[in-house]
């Protein structure tokens, strides 16, 4: 029997850092998503205030799952 894999592509954000976006946003699929195999960070975006300083990480991650 071989398995199947599938991947899902999720957005992430945190106030902290780029692994506190990571980290929230694979936790929070794990709650729906059994069997997470892995990530992968495809794209890393900031939210900044007018004078430059960086408010908020944000992360699109592709999670990949084995399917039942």
């Amino acid at each position: 029997m071989s398995a199947i894999a599938k991947t899902v592509e999720i957005n992430a954000a945190s106030g902290k850092n780029i692994e506190d976006a990571v980290q929230s946003g694979l936790h929070k699929v794990a709650t729906t998503i059994d069997k997470i195999q892995g990530a992968w960070v495809s794209d890393i975006k900031v939210r900044t205030s007018a004078n430059g300083d960086v408010t908020e990480w944000r992360v699109c991650l592709r999670v990949t799952f084995i399917v039942d």
